[in-house]
Protein backbone atom coordinates (compact mmCIF):
# COMPACT_ATOMS: atom_id res chain seq x y z
CA UNK A 1 0.00 0.00 0.00
CA UNK A 2 1.17 3.34 -0.88
CA UNK A 3 2.24 5.93 1.58
CA UNK A 4 0.24 9.10 1.40
CA UNK A 5 1.60 12.50 2.79
CA UNK A 6 -0.90 14.93 2.09
CA UNK A 7 0.76 17.62 3.65
CA UNK A 8 3.43 17.76 0.33
CA UNK A 9 3.49 21.17 -1.69
CA UNK A 10 2.17 21.25 -4.65
CA UNK A 11 5.80 21.91 -6.21
CA UNK A 12 7.36 19.11 -4.56
CA UNK A 13 4.66 16.99 -5.81
CA UNK A 14 5.28 18.32 -9.26
CA UNK A 15 8.88 17.24 -8.58
CA UNK A 16 8.46 13.80 -7.44
CA UNK A 17 6.49 13.44 -11.17
CA UNK A 18 9.66 13.93 -12.32
CA UNK A 19 11.37 11.25 -10.63
CA UNK A 20 11.68 7.37 -11.59
CA UNK A 21 11.66 4.77 -9.45
CA UNK A 22 14.19 3.28 -7.76
CA UNK A 23 16.21 6.17 -8.51
CA UNK A 24 19.10 7.27 -5.97
CA UNK A 25 18.33 11.19 -4.82
CA UNK A 26 19.95 13.74 -3.07
CA UNK A 27 18.41 16.49 -1.54
CA UNK A 28 19.67 19.20 -0.81
CA UNK A 29 17.88 21.74 1.66
CA UNK A 30 15.68 19.09 2.21
CA UNK A 31 13.92 21.12 4.91
CA UNK A 32 11.35 19.41 7.22
CA UNK A 33 12.13 15.55 5.04
CA UNK A 34 8.66 15.65 3.20
CA UNK A 35 9.66 15.13 -0.16
CA UNK A 36 12.13 12.73 0.65
CA UNK A 37 9.47 11.00 2.55
CA UNK A 38 7.06 10.85 -0.25
CA UNK A 39 9.74 9.47 -2.89
CA UNK A 40 11.06 7.01 -0.23
CA UNK A 41 7.45 5.46 0.28
CA UNK A 42 5.81 6.12 -2.78
CA UNK A 43 8.57 5.15 -6.04
CA UNK A 44 11.32 3.54 -3.51
CA UNK A 45 14.37 5.49 -4.22
CA UNK A 46 17.39 5.67 -2.39
CA UNK A 47 17.68 9.25 -0.66
CA UNK A 48 19.75 10.74 1.23
CA UNK A 49 19.13 14.77 2.54
CA UNK A 50 21.44 17.25 3.77
CA UNK A 51 19.62 20.27 5.63
CA UNK A 52 20.87 23.52 7.16
CA UNK A 53 18.90 24.16 10.39
CA UNK A 54 18.91 21.74 13.45
CA UNK A 55 15.31 22.04 13.10
CA UNK A 56 14.89 20.81 9.70
CA UNK A 57 17.39 17.66 11.10
CA UNK A 58 15.40 16.97 13.60
CA UNK A 59 12.49 16.41 11.91
CA UNK A 60 13.93 14.45 9.11
CA UNK A 61 15.26 12.13 11.11
CA UNK A 62 11.92 11.88 13.10
CA UNK A 63 10.69 10.97 9.80
CA UNK A 64 13.57 8.04 9.77
CA UNK A 65 15.19 9.50 6.94
CA UNK A 66 19.05 9.94 6.19
CA UNK A 67 19.60 13.52 6.68
CA UNK A 68 22.68 15.36 7.74
CA UNK A 69 23.08 19.55 8.66
CA UNK A 70 25.10 20.64 5.89
CA UNK A 71 25.76 23.75 3.94
CA UNK A 72 25.02 23.52 0.33
CA UNK A 73 27.98 26.27 -0.23
CA UNK A 74 30.33 24.55 1.30
CA UNK A 75 29.79 21.01 1.84
CA UNK A 76 28.41 19.61 -1.67
CA UNK A 77 32.42 19.19 -2.27
CA UNK A 78 32.59 16.10 -0.05
CA UNK A 79 30.29 14.02 -2.48
CA UNK A 80 31.72 11.83 -5.34
CA UNK A 81 30.92 12.51 -8.80
CA UNK A 82 27.95 11.03 -10.00
CA UNK A 83 27.08 9.82 -6.63
CA UNK A 84 23.23 10.17 -7.58
CA UNK A 85 20.55 10.14 -10.40
CA UNK A 86 18.75 13.73 -9.29
CA UNK A 87 20.52 16.12 -7.04
CA UNK A 88 17.80 18.22 -6.11
CA UNK A 89 17.79 22.00 -5.02
CA UNK A 90 14.23 23.21 -4.44
CA UNK A 91 14.02 26.78 -3.28
CA UNK A 92 17.31 26.63 -2.17
CA UNK A 93 19.58 28.20 -4.97
CA UNK A 94 18.54 31.74 -4.27
CA UNK A 95 19.87 31.62 -0.49
CA UNK A 96 22.63 30.11 -0.97
CA UNK A 97 25.99 32.44 -1.73
CA UNK A 98 27.94 31.33 -4.82
CA UNK A 99 24.31 29.81 -7.04
CA UNK A 100 26.85 29.36 -10.23
CA UNK A 101 28.81 26.85 -8.06
CA UNK A 102 26.26 25.48 -6.68
CA UNK A 103 24.68 24.41 -10.00
CA UNK A 104 27.84 23.33 -10.84
CA UNK A 105 28.06 20.52 -8.20
CA UNK A 106 24.69 19.49 -8.47
CA UNK A 107 25.92 18.37 -11.72
CA UNK A 108 28.79 16.63 -10.62
CA UNK A 109 27.26 14.83 -8.11
CA UNK A 110 23.94 14.15 -9.95
CA UNK A 111 23.36 12.53 -13.20
CA UNK A 112 20.77 15.13 -13.43
CA UNK A 113 19.78 17.70 -11.74
CA UNK A 114 16.14 19.33 -10.51
CA UNK A 115 16.15 23.17 -8.93
CA UNK A 116 12.75 24.95 -8.52
CA UNK A 117 12.74 28.84 -7.38
CA UNK A 118 10.12 31.65 -6.91
CA UNK A 119 10.47 34.01 -10.34
CA UNK A 120 11.52 37.73 -9.02
CA UNK A 121 10.18 38.69 -12.40
CA UNK A 122 6.87 37.98 -11.26
CA UNK A 123 4.27 40.49 -12.26
CA UNK A 124 3.03 41.20 -8.85
CA UNK A 125 6.66 41.41 -7.99
CA UNK A 126 7.06 43.62 -10.36
CA UNK A 127 4.32 46.00 -9.43
CA UNK A 128 4.86 46.15 -5.73
CA UNK A 129 9.12 47.73 -6.65
CA UNK A 130 7.26 49.84 -9.26
CA UNK A 131 4.02 51.27 -8.10
CA UNK A 132 4.89 50.89 -3.74
CA UNK A 133 8.46 51.49 -3.74
CA UNK A 134 8.98 48.74 -1.63
CA UNK A 135 10.52 44.83 -1.72
CA UNK A 136 7.45 43.32 -2.50
CA UNK A 137 5.95 40.01 0.21
CA UNK A 138 4.20 37.74 -2.05
CA UNK A 139 3.16 33.60 -1.55
CA UNK A 140 6.47 32.63 -2.80
CA UNK A 141 8.44 35.52 -1.57
CA UNK A 142 6.81 35.49 2.50
CA UNK A 143 9.63 37.36 3.97
CA UNK A 144 10.35 41.18 4.99
CA UNK A 145 13.43 42.43 3.00
CA UNK A 146 15.30 42.53 6.75
CA UNK A 147 14.90 38.74 7.77
CA UNK A 148 14.86 37.03 4.00
CA UNK A 149 17.11 33.83 3.96
CA UNK A 150 17.09 34.94 -0.20
CA UNK A 151 20.30 36.66 -1.07
CA UNK A 152 20.52 36.01 -4.77
CA UNK A 153 17.04 36.43 -6.46
CA UNK A 154 16.62 35.59 -9.96
CA UNK A 155 13.84 35.97 -12.91
CA UNK A 156 12.98 32.62 -14.59
CA UNK A 157 15.19 34.19 -17.84
CA UNK A 158 18.13 34.86 -15.34
CA UNK A 159 17.92 31.42 -14.61
CA UNK A 160 17.76 30.31 -18.85
CA UNK A 161 20.72 32.84 -19.56
CA UNK A 162 23.09 31.14 -16.30
CA UNK A 163 22.61 27.39 -18.04
CA UNK A 164 23.19 29.27 -21.36
CA UNK A 165 26.29 30.14 -19.69
CA UNK A 166 27.41 27.20 -18.25
CA UNK A 167 26.37 25.00 -21.05
CA UNK A 168 24.00 23.17 -19.35
CA UNK A 169 21.25 21.54 -21.22
CA UNK A 170 17.31 21.90 -19.98
CA UNK A 171 15.29 19.25 -20.24
CA UNK A 172 12.50 20.04 -18.67
CA UNK A 173 10.44 23.51 -17.56
CA UNK A 174 7.66 23.60 -15.34
CA UNK A 175 6.02 27.02 -14.49
CA UNK A 176 3.18 27.55 -11.63
CA UNK A 177 0.88 29.89 -11.07
CA UNK A 178 -0.13 31.88 -7.82
CA UNK A 179 -1.83 29.06 -7.00
CA UNK A 180 0.66 26.75 -7.19
CA UNK A 181 -0.57 24.82 -9.98
CA UNK A 182 1.08 24.11 -12.91
CA UNK A 183 0.35 25.78 -15.85
CA UNK A 184 1.66 26.08 -19.83
CA UNK A 185 2.43 30.25 -19.67
CA UNK A 186 2.97 32.10 -22.56
CA UNK A 187 4.93 34.13 -20.41
CA UNK A 188 6.23 32.72 -17.89
CA UNK A 189 8.85 34.92 -16.71
CA UNK A 190 5.85 37.28 -16.55
CA UNK A 191 3.06 35.01 -15.11
CA UNK A 192 4.42 32.52 -13.69
CA UNK A 193 4.87 32.46 -9.44
CA UNK A 194 7.58 29.68 -9.61
CA UNK A 195 9.43 27.60 -11.56
CA UNK A 196 11.10 23.69 -11.67
CA UNK A 197 14.04 23.25 -13.86
CA UNK A 198 15.21 19.89 -14.76
CA UNK A 199 18.85 19.86 -15.96
CA UNK A 200 21.42 17.70 -17.86
CA UNK A 201 25.23 18.02 -18.72
CA UNK A 202 25.63 19.13 -21.75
Amino acid sequence: MKHKDITLRPDLKLIADIIEPDSRVLDIGCGDGALLDHLTHNKAVSGRGIELSQTGVNQCVGRGLSVIQGNADTDLQYYPNDAVDYAILSQTIQATYDPKHVLEELLRIGRRAIVSFPNFGHWRVRASLSLAGRMPVTKSLAFQWYETPNIHFCTINDFFALCEDMNIKIAKTLFLDQRGQQKNLIFPNLTGQQAIFLLDRE
